[in-house]
């Protein structure tokens, strides 16, 4: 079998079925992730954007996994986000659509970069213990 053979084939060109995610599901899994790292560090999309060299348009659409992502460019987006590029696949399982992020998630995210956006660090501790005392509480049941 010739190389393009095998690219075709290894594709799906050939009308065989691999059990796998669809591509279109994989970029909108890394975005939400990217979107997701980007909320817990306290960024803006232009901030990612101008970290990685590329437009805030650019930014939305990979977070919305509109556009897909070079491997250079994810490479530098975990730079960016200090994680590894692993962590953008996390969660990915065959044959499953990734799940969308629940309110829960989203408020917990939402907390985090609020917390990430204060500067004095006294303040982030504090704000870091009260949440501790309070889930302490309630799971003492008070």
């Amino acid at each position: 079998m010739d190389t393009q053979s095998r690219l075709r084939r290894s594709n799906g060109r050939d009308g065989g079925r691999r059990n796998t995610l669809k591509a279109g599901a994989i970029d909108r899994h890394v975005g939400a992730r990217i979107r997701e790292r980007r909320l817990m560090l306290g960024l803006s999309q232009q901030e990612l954007a101008d970290a990685i060299g590329v437009t805030y348009q650019q930014a939305h659409k990979y977070e919305r996994g509109l556009n897909r992502i070079a491997a250079g460019r994810l490479y530098e987006i975990a730079q960016a986000l200090d994680v590894p590029i692993s962590w953008f696949f996390d969660g990915i399982s065959p044959g499953q659509e990734p799940a969308p992020l629940t309110e829960r998630q989203r408020l917990r995210l939402e907390i985090a970069r609020t917390i990430a956006q204060i500067g004095n660090e006294q303040y982030q501790l504090a704000l870091s213990q009260m949440a501790r005392a309070l889930a302490e509480a309630e799971a003492r049941g008070r």
